[in-house]
């Protein structure tokens, strides 16, 4: 870090002035530090609790053992999840952004708003799919999660159906959407048609494959046509 100086003192010295030198002086510890490092142990926190839940199960993964295995103490980790179900919105959040991320970024423009849906959609279920046991764990209880990370979740979710709204407006702007729709409640309902999807797999009674499709892909479909203009 380098030094900074007060500025040089003046002094008299038989009628003239003379310059002396000011010893250097070592500035106060920047805030950005604190924040890097707090950032740091929140990223060893989450790293450790996904390898946690991925090799053990979330049922049998501790707090006490994910502090281990991020190498700090056990109430840091309350420090930045409230509890274990917390510590899973915050791994869970993460993928879940990056997803959401990804599927708008290869959206087909091009195409009308129900393929556009489905891309999105298969997205968000082939990250399920990559550790369906974590998953499973994360939808049971994801409804209610109120920990900071839960609501961070929260905040992800009306995210993304502001961005729904988005490309149901723009299938308005086509005139393929009728123009007295509300855009956000459509997205509502859309979500609400692929939250149950998912339940339909939490609860055991089709594959997480057949619960995009026929199931998500079906029920969208039908939605879709009361859209329409």
């Amino acid at each position: 870090m380098s030094k900074v100086s007060t500025g040089p003192t003046r002094r008299r010295k038989g009628g003239a002035t003379t310059v002396e030198p000011v010893e250097p002086v070592e500035p106060a510890p920047e805030r950005g530090g604190r924040a890097a490092q707090k950032l740091d142990t929140r990223r060893r926190i989450r790293d450790a609790a996904w390898a946690l839940f991925t090799e053990l199960g979330y049922d049998e993964t501790t707090t006490k053992a994910v502090a281990e295995r991020a190498e700090v103490a056990t109430g840091t980790v309350f420090v930045h999840a409230r509890d274990k179900a917390d510590l899973l919105m915050m791994v869970m959040h993460d993928r879940l952004a990056a997803a959401v991320d990804a599927a708008f970024e290869g959206l087909p423009r091009k195409e009308p708003l129900l393929p556009q849906l489905l891309h999105v959609f298969k997205e968000l279920f082939a990250m399920y799919g990559e550790q369906p046991v974590v998953s499973r764990a994360f939808v049971k209880a994801f409804p209610g999660a109120s920990g900071p990370n839960g609501e961070r979740l929260n905040a992800l979710t009306f995210a993304f159906l502001h961005r729904v709204a988005g490309l149901v407006r723009d299938a308005q702007a086509r005139g393929e959407v009728a123009g007295d729709i509300d855009p956000l409640a459509a997205a509502h309902n859309i979500f609400a048609l692929y939250f149950a999807a998912l339940l339909s797999w939490l609860s055991g009674f089709v594959t997480l494959g057949a619960a995009l499709d026929p199931g998500l892909k079906s029920a969208l479909a039908l939605h879709y046509r009361g859209l329409r203009a």
